[in-house]
């Protein structure tokens, strides 16, 4: 995808988030670290740009909730998370880049119920390459991508990487 296939499947899946929700009375997004809260922030901004406001919007960081924290490195990179809000009772939107087995989706839903107890939580995904491990499945699609174990899916935005796309990459087992 470039830049123009980005903002176009952003835009769909900011629509589809309104009217599932019919409006934005009880929404807040939570933007994944890292790439997921760039784009949880351009959605947010899309839907203040149909809705005349904005839902809240917060960063959630699920690194010490990882099923596979003793295989990082001895001192993983912590973000932080901000969520500036209660998040008791609302309807949450989870937004994240890559959908690949589902891990880090639940990592994120057990990071929210440590803080709180939304009334619901909804998941968006710019990419969902397949290869569940676990039955999650996302509610908003910026694009399938069916890929094999051997090929990665890259996002790069430009908060973080000074350019803007989504490539297939084939890393072949050394």
């Amino acid at each position: 995808m470039d830049k123009a296939a980005i903002r176009r499947a952003l835009t769909r899946i900011s629509h589809e988030i309104i009217e599932k929700n019919k409006g934005i009375d009880n929404l807040a997004l939570i933007g994944i670290q890292r790439r997921g809260v760039p784009l949880s922030e351009r959605i947010a901004k899309k839907i203040k740009d149909v809705e005349g406001v904005g839902p809240e919007t917060g960063i959630l960081d699920i690194t010490f909730y990882r099923d596979d924290l003793s295989f990082l490195n001895e001192h993983p990179v912590v973000n932080g998370t901000d969520i500036p809000f209660s998040v008791n009772g609302k309807d949450l939107v989870l937004v994240d880049d890559v959908l690949y087995t589902g891990r880090t989706v639940r990592a994120a839903i057990d990071a929210i119920m440590d803080i709180g107890r939304p009334s619901s939580i909804q998941l968006a995904i710019l990419i969902d390459r397949g290869h569940r491990e676990l039955p999650i499945r996302a509610d908003y699609v910026g694009k399938n991508v069916p890929t094999s174990k051997k090929e990665f899916i890259e996002v790069k935005v430009m908060e973080f990487d000074n350019e803007e796309g989504v490539y297939i990459v084939r890393r072949d087992e050394e």
